[in-house]
């Protein structure tokens, strides 16, 4: 397994990463399993074709996770920690979508090691979520 990390020295404004990733109806029912959150919306068929949104959506945050991933594994890398991130959720995600998460690097403080992006998922060519994020790098 690779554990190597981006130095804080070497990010700046305007660098970017991706991760993409087909949503399944296992990944909903275990999302919903991990979170506790069996909202019929997202598991409930009849319920969803009855809803406004007219089939089973996925759990906005199952998608926000994909920045984890990012920022775990790709930029910066391990060993960064989570400060903050704000999220806003425009459109749902629906079963065999695929979602493309990417962030991009906006600002980095070097005397607090804290990194800052833009945070954006889009599913069928439109942004389904966008938002903004901060990492610590020890």
């Amino acid at each position: 397994m690779d554990f190597s990390s981006i130095p804080l020295d070497s990010i700046y404004p305007g660098m970017t990463a991706s991760y993409s990733q087909t949503i399944t109806d296992a990944d909903i029912k275990s999302f919903a399993g991990l979170s506790g959150d069996h909202n019929p919306v997202h598991v409930n068929k009849e319920y969803a074709e009855a809803s406004r949104f007219k089939k089973r959506i996925a759990h906005g945050l199952m998608s926000a996770g994909f920045f984890s991933a990012i920022f775990g594994t790709r930029l910066p890398g391990s060993g960064c920690v989570y400060v903050s991130q704000n999220l806003s959720f425009l459109r749902p995600v629906y079963i065999d979508d695929t979602v493309t998460a990417t962030v991009t690097v906006t600002s980095v403080d070097i005397s607090k090691r804290r990194v800052f992006f833009d945070t954006v998922c889009v599913a069928n060519g439109k942004k389904v979520i966008t938002g903004s994020a901060e990492i610590f790098i020890p």
